[in-house]
């Protein structure tokens, strides 16, 4: 899928990114719950110091302001995002991933459990 229009110049999606496991991890027990449940993550760092999380984000539409630049990769499940400034929701789906810009915002829609792994700048 390519995207036209304002949310263009924002994220692409890829195909074919699906992550089964992470090795060499420093990984944050205590959890990330946002939303009263309906988002919750762990955050962990590689060994090159590459911060991400992984998640799951239940049944519900949810709004999230970003601090850094965020890579969203679907692991299972699916979503519909809506980018700060896009006018147009979009679906991606396990193995594809969307960008979010730093110092930005986006809407994600959720029917079915969520899988995530967010790749933090």
């Amino acid at each position: 899928m390519i995207a036209r229009g304002p949310a263009a110049r924002f994220f692409h999606l890829k195909p074919t990114m699906t992550t089964d496991t992470i090795d060499a991890v420093r990984v944050t027990t205590k959890a990330n719950v946002y939303f009263d449940g309906k988002c919750v993550s762990h955050s962990f760092t590689q060994a090159d110091g590459t911060r991400k999380s992984v998640g799951v984000i239940l049944p519900a539409t949810l709004t999230f302001n970003t601090g850094a630049a965020e890579v969203m990769e679907c692991v299972a499940g699916s979503c519909e995002y809506l980018l700060s400034g896009a006018t147009e929701w979009v679906r991606s789906e396990a193995g594809q991933s969307f960008n979010v810009p730093a110092k930005s915002s986006f809407q994600i829609r959720v029917a079915d459990a969520y899988h995530y792994i967010c790749h933090f700048a």
